[in-house]
This record gives C-alpha cells, structure tokens and sequence, in this order.
C-alpha cells in the first residue's frame, strides 16, 4: 500500500513516511565512533602432558598458597617463594617484564618482607575494622614440565571486604614452580595478570592478589 492509501483510508489525510531511526547504543550516544574489532590480548595456555599425580599435586599447592593470604598468615606464604622468587603483577597482558616499565606489583622476598610489615602493623588503616579476602582458583593447567620446574596456570577471583564495601577482582596466574629436595615446590615466578586491573579503585590494593 502507497503512502497516499495508507492516508485515505485512515480518511486524516496523515501522511505516513518512514523514518530510519537509531537504536541501541547508537542512540544513546549517535556521535560515538566504535572502537572496530582489535585482536585479544588473553592469554591461553599451553598444555602439556601431566601425570595425574603431579596435577593433583600443584593444584593443591595452589589451593594452600591462596588458603594462606586468606588466612593472614603472611610468613609462611612468602616462604612459599625460592630466595630469588617474584611475585609481579603487569598493568597490561603485553608486558613482558618489569625491568623497563612500571607494574602494579613488582616485588622480590625483601619487598614482600616491607609489605608484611605494613600490613601487620598496629596503625596499618588497610587492615582497619573487618578486612579480608577470599579467594578462589580453578582452571588449573600445567603448561611445561623442564627438570625440576613446572609452568603452570590458572584462574583465580577474590572478594575483598573492607568495612561494609565489596570488592571483586579476577584474572589469572602463571606460577614457575621449582621442586625443592625433600619434595614440594618453590615459586620462582608467579604473574598475575588482573582482569579489572584498569579499573578505577577507591584506594589501592594493599595486599597480594
């Protein structure tokens, strides 16, 4: 039907014209220029052929060092890592170390030894009235086994509650694990690259993540 049908019959004489309109989020924002499709930057891991036993093993040597930062029991979670260990965290996915540009966290034994004694002492605010965190790892997949080191990764969130606020992060760590005489493993490197680590924070982690 002719835009001069449509009208007789509704006998108005309303012409009725089609009008393309804008919808979503062209029409919230229709000066908005899309970013385009750009590759990702999430890391997937290799997988290498594992025993059984040695899966079980490093998962549960991760579950303990989470269970640990849980627990505040900081000492013994920092012994965790061999005596040229790292713990770092990049700002972005693309970083390949933290020699030449800054980190969110970049820190050997001695620092983590400085950031205990933040942590732990009487006036430190971080720790004020209901601090904690919780965390949770999963997806664990051994990458590499080369002599006595291991490559793993895995995924991991954590809730933090400080006072009556909630705070959720989520990413996922890579772990250099070094097996040490008598058994068990040290942590040579352990990256953690943060999901939300761009985010806007009302005040800066204190802890490790």
């Amino acid at each position: 039907m002719s835009t001069n049908q449509v009208g007789k019959a509704l006998g108005t004489g309303v012409v009725i014209e089609a009008v393309e309109s804008m919808t979503g989020a062209e029409s919230i924002a229709p000066d908005h220029m899309g970013r385009g499709t750009r590759p990702s930057t999430q890391y997937v891991p290799d997988v290498a052929r594992a025993s059984h036993a040695l899966q079980r093993e490093v998962e549960t040597f991760l579950y303990r060092q989470a269970a640990l930062l849980d627990a505040k029991r900081w000492q013994e979670w920092i012994e965790l890592f061999a005596e040229d260990g790292v713990y770092w965290m990049p700002v972005t996915p693309e970083q390949t170390d933290w020699l030449g540009e800054p980190s969110i966290f970049a820190e050997d034994r001695l620092l983590m030894e400085v950031r205990m004694g933040r942590l732990t002492h009487p006036n430190a605010w971080s720790q004020a009235a209901a601090w904690g965190t919780n965390h949770l790892v999963g997806n664990v997949v051994i990458e590499a086994v080369e002599g006595d080191t291991v490559r793993t990764y895995s995924r991991f969130q954590m809730m933090e509650l400080r006072r009556d606020a909630v705070r959720h992060f989520g990413g996922s760590y890579r772990h250099t694990l070094r097996r040490v005489p008598g058994g068990g493993f040290r942590i040579a490197l352990q990256r953690v690259d943060m999901m939300n680590g761009q985010a806007a924070y009302d005040y800066v982690l204190q802890a490790w993540t």
